[in-house]
């Protein structure tokens, strides 16, 4: 059996190190402080609905990266109320619409990671992963470079998915 080979993310760091208790005291959760926030453009918040909201990824797997959260704190999916649930759904198809009119991706992964040893960074609150793919979005860049190339910054991304842009 051939050995078993690294992959390293290095720019997942920073996301990592800001969830982490640090000297025992607990850090704010980033979905419960763009829910709070009145900022929408500062928390990268894309849209806002009655029980669930959507943020860009600051550290998005591909462009487009977005994260779909109920503004409760809630970590398990059935703890989400049946409202919550369909609203996450809802909204998810909404930001995939959006999504396909402002970046014409070939195809969608969504995804929510349960627990922390499922993935989760935040395992406090759940959130729905939805994520553009394009046919060739991976190459050789992040396996040889270990580097992943997005195409287009942050701020960019928001002009085209916020609210007054659609």
């Amino acid at each position: 059996m051939p050995a078993r080979r690294q992959l390293w993310a290095p720019w997942r760091s920073p996301y990592i190190e800001a969830i982490r208790p640090q000297g025992g005291r607990r850090l704010r959760c980033i979905f419960c402080a763009a829910a709070r926030s009145r900022a929408d453009r500062a928390a990268w918040v894309v849209h806002r609905g009655r029980r669930v909201f959507c943020l860009l990824n600051r550290y998005p797997y591909n462009n487009g990266h977005l994260m779909i959260s109920p503004y409760r704190h809630v970590g398990a999916l059935a703890r989400l109320t049946r409202a919550e649930q369909a609203e996450l759904l809802e909204t998810a198809s909404q930001m995939m619409a959006r999504l396909q009119r402002a970046l014409q991706p070939h195809g969608f992964n969504l995804g929510i990671n349960l627990g922390r040893i499922a993935g989760a960074g935040i395992p406090g609150h759940l959130h729905l992963h939805v994520v553009p793919r394009w046919h060739g979005d991976t190459n050789f860049m992040p396996i040889i470079g270990q580097t992943k190339i997005i195409s287009q910054s942050l701020q960019a991304l928001y002009e085209r998915l916020a609210p007054d842009a659609v």
